[in-house]
């Protein structure tokens, strides 16, 4: 059944807010909930994410495969979001509820365990629903603004899975707090993927086998060169929101109750500013766009350094939210260009494989991010909430600004390693295009 909603990019940035509410609270909580509060070594932490990597790594483009292969009368990504849903939402209640009473070997057991449960789920989710953004939205003008309005759905999610969440836990606990973020993924979720119909491709050619379609991706240096400049940046989007709990007790000295504040400062900040960075792209090319937000992003972070206080922190914390709002918009132009030559180049449309393997590079950020933790805080002497160290406060102060900055100023150089120059427009591209900008 067609009607107005259906491929709106409205409804359909709602899969973005289901996805990035628990997400969101598990990236910056999670660290702070098994080690803070529950007492793992930051060590077995980094093990465990460095094992589930390994997984990961074999994972994700068997997913985006297999999504790119799937033929049925509902389509190629609906299938398998649908049947992920249910999954997610179990996966993430688990992490969030160990059993009482484990030693910390048992603690461990059960984060790995749950942590891989949950990243795999996750996986397909993302492959899927991140692969019917450059499917769905053909072409630079309607990709940005299906990329704002999407952007501007998830920094309402990132708020709530921030802000919110330190209140949800200290008023029902944990556990109670998955349940409820787990039940708003799986209405909006389902809300989004009722409103998708997914475009028929026309092409006859045979799809490419699982090493010719890997070949063929991990041959193209634009991917390559863009996917791993990202991954240092994502990189930060988790450090500096797993941090922030971290950089209001011992940086900031404020209570718990006030982290939302800091949060919020961050991440309402960004609702208006991914707005000027869609006029930010119409004034410019979408490859100028993104190297431009990533310098501005490494520059946003120096603030933190200098925060003393709630109203300190909360003036670095807008800041960074320019930084990050342009980040959050405009790598789905570039991105989707490299998609559309892959296109061109091969006569098929291959986003699953494409933002599996891309998800991947991301992905390995947490990696990143918990080797940060570690040997930042091995150097300062941070081995957990029951022993910080003689000065948690440089620990902490270092985390959040001076990494990140390191972090940024990597991918901005990685950026300008390569020209990116694209092919013309694909053809029915502008066509397709028309059609559908009368919902936006």
């Amino acid at each position: 059944m067609k009607h107005k909603w259906m491929n709106s990019p409205y409804t359909f940035a709602l899969g973005m807010f289901a996805m990035m509410v628990p997400s969101q609270a598990f990236s910056s909580f999670y660290s702070y909930f098994y080690v803070e509060k529950l007492g793992l070594g930051i060590g077995l932490a980094t093990l465990a994410r460095t094992i589930f990597l390994i997984w990961d790594a074999v994972n994700n483009p068997l997913f985006g495969y297999w999504s790119d292969r799937t033929n049925t009368r509902y389509g190629r990504r609906r299938p398998w979001v649908f049947g992920s849903i249910p999954l997610f939402m179990l996966a993430f209640v688990l992490v969030f509820s160990p059993p009482g009473g484990l030693s910390e070997n048992g603690l461990f057991t059960w984060f790995l365990v749950t942590l891989i449960f949950y990243e795999a789920v996750a996986t397909v989710l993302w492959v899927n629903y991140g692969a019917l953004l450059p499917e769905l939205f053909r072409g630079d003008r309607i990709r940005a603004k299906a990329s704002v309005i999407q952007q501007g759905y998830q920094v309402v999610a990132l708020l709530i899975g921030t802000a919110l969440t330190p209140k949800l836990f200290a008023a029902i606990n944990f556990s109670n707090m998955a349940i409820v973020y787990a039940c708003v993924f799986g209405v909006f979720m389902f809300l989004c993927m009722m409103n998708v119909q997914e475009k028929k491709e026309t092409t006859k050619t045979e799809p490419l086998k699982l090493i010719p379609a890997f070949r063929e991706t991990i041959r193209n240096k634009k991917f390559w060169v863009f996917n791993i400049s990202n991954s240092f940046a994502q990189t930060v989007n988790g450090l500096v929101s797993s941090m922030i709990p971290f950089y209001a007790k011992y940086v900031l000295h404020i209570s718990e109750a006030q982290v939302s504040i800091m949060l919020a400062a961050v991440f309402v900040s960004v609702i208006p500013l991914v707005f000027v960075w869609y006029w930010i792209i119409r004034k410019m090319d979408g490859v100028k766009a993104w190297r431009l937000s990533l310098i501005l992003y490494a520059l946003s972070v120096i603030p933190l350094w200098f925060g003393y206080d709630l109203v300190s922190g909360v003036a670095a914390g807008i800041v960074v939210g320019f930084g990050l709002a342009g980040f959050l918009v405009t790598p789905a132009i570039v991105g989707g260009k490299i998609i559309d030559e892959d296109a061109e180049k091969t006569g098929l449309r291959r986003e699953g494989i494409y933002t599996a393997v891309s998800g991947f590079i991301t992905r390995s950020s947490g990696l990143i991010s918990a080797l940060a933790f570690f040997i930042v805080g091995m150097i300062f002497g941070y081995k957990g909430g029951d022993d910080p160290g003689s000065d948690p406060e440089a620990t902490f102060r270092y985390l959040i600004s001076v990494v990140p900055l390191c972090l940024l100023a990597i991918s901005v150089v990685i950026s300008f390693t390569i020209k990116f120059t694209f092919t013309g427009q694909l053809r029915g591209d502008a066509d397709y295009e028309q059609k559908i900008n009368h919902q936006l």
